[in-house]
């Protein structure tokens, strides 16, 4: 069944969920007193204080809750309330928790694969990404590969085109790189790495004060927003553009799969219809928050700096040549890359036509 109609069939269950909830009242419907009463919990890997994305897990629990009379409750908790942010996979593989609110590419030590649930450097936009997970096979190949941890995946957000990041002095070609400190995950970090630039990964709420105390010269985390909420700003001057390694990077509900597969079937479907609203929730909250940040933090003075052209061809290069080493050892990473890349090439065919035209038109005007 293709992702959209799995959408529908989830959203008209939950209807129908809620429909036989109000029932024969007062009191509640016989249908819903013979549901089973089920109680899960969440594990984030964001910190409440981020709340464009930790509201997802909470939209998520509340929707669940109100389709299935409070039959399905879902609590979720922060990073480091049950388990560190950065070992949320690790407590859903192992039933600790039954849900996990992450980016799949923080994992990609366990398999490089796990990488194109979230993002590629070089990628997709959020909207690319999405049409390539729901529609386009890339869910179906990604839960082939959580497979393996016992794991069923859903697309839990987007936070659309990531900034560059934060940098505590100026980065004025490729070569600046060398022995630079900094927070990226995923494969990003990777081609970093081939740059020169020493790669550590840290979860949101460890990023500011490694900063601070210059344990790491440079960090990104997503775009004016979330980078004003964690105060960058007040330790590095230099904000840079663009994340070419984050174009469109997606969240991912993950799922413990024995405790999906003992679910009746409305409740998946109310869990997928969920997961869905979440999903478009985040995305949307983002855009509407990004620009109004983006003029606060320069109106306080930061300092917009474009990467520098033979940093971005250089940073392209390691790319393909980090791509050409993972296929030709793991054929797991090449299946799902093969796919992704036929995706990716007549996507960017008609984005770059009809979508940039406009940007680039409508931007310039928005100047004037």
């Amino acid at each position: 069944m293709k992702r959209r109609e799995l959408i529908r069939t989830a959203v008209t269950a939950g209807a129908g969920a809620l429909v036989a909830g109000c029932a024969g009242q007062p009191g509640q419907s016989p249908a819903v007193q013979t549901r089973p009463q089920i109680r899960w919990r969440l594990a984030s890997s964001f910190p409440r204080s981020l709340d464009t994305i930790y509201d997802a897990a909470e939209l998520l629990s509340q929707r669940l809750e109100a389709m299935s009379d409070g039959r399905f409750q879902v609590r979720p908790y922060p990073a480091g309330e049950l388990v560190p942010g950065l070992q949320v996979l690790d407590a859903v593989q192992q039933g600790t928790v039954q849900v996990g609110q992450t980016a799949s590419y923080y994992f990609t030590g366990k398999n490089p694969a796990l990488a194109f649930d979230t993002c590629v450097p070089f990628g997709l936009t959020a909207r690319q990404q999405l049409a390539w997970l729901r529609d386009s096979g890339g869910l179906e190949l990604m839960r082939e590969v959580f497979a393996d941890f016992g794991i069923v995946n859903f697309v839990g957000g987007n936070t659309g085109v990531q900034m560059g990041g934060w940098f505590r002095r100026e980065i004025g070609s490729a070569a600046d790189l060398q022995g630079l400190k900094m927070r990226i995950p995923g494969l990003g970090g990777e081609v970093m790495s081939r740059l020169g630039v020493t790669v550590q990964v840290l979860a949101g709420g460890e990023i500011f004060p490694a900063l601070e105390r210059g344990a790491i010269d440079a960090t990104e985390w997503v775009g004016p927003y979330d980078d004003e909420k964690l105060g960058f700003h007040k330790v590095a001057q230099y904000y840079y553009y663009p994340g070419w390694w984050e174009p469109g990077p997606a969240l991912a509900f993950l799922v413990h799969q024995s405790s999906w597969d003992k679910l009746p079937s409305s409740y998946q479907a109310m869990f997928e219809a969920a997961a869905a609203e979440a999903a478009t929730g985040m995305l949307s909250a983002y855009d509407r928050q990004n620009p109004p940040a983006f003029e606060r933090l320069l109106d306080a003075g930061v300092q917009l700096r474009p990467f520098p052209q033979d940093l971005l061809q250089a940073a392209e290069g390691a790319t393909r040549e980090m791509h050409q080493e993972q296929i030709s050892a793991e054929p797991a990473y090449r299946k799902v890359f093969e796919a992704w890349d036929t995706f990716r090439r007549q996507s960017h065919r008609w984005f770059g036509t009809a979508e940039l035209a406009y940007a680039e038109y409508a931007a310039r005007g928005s100047q004037a």
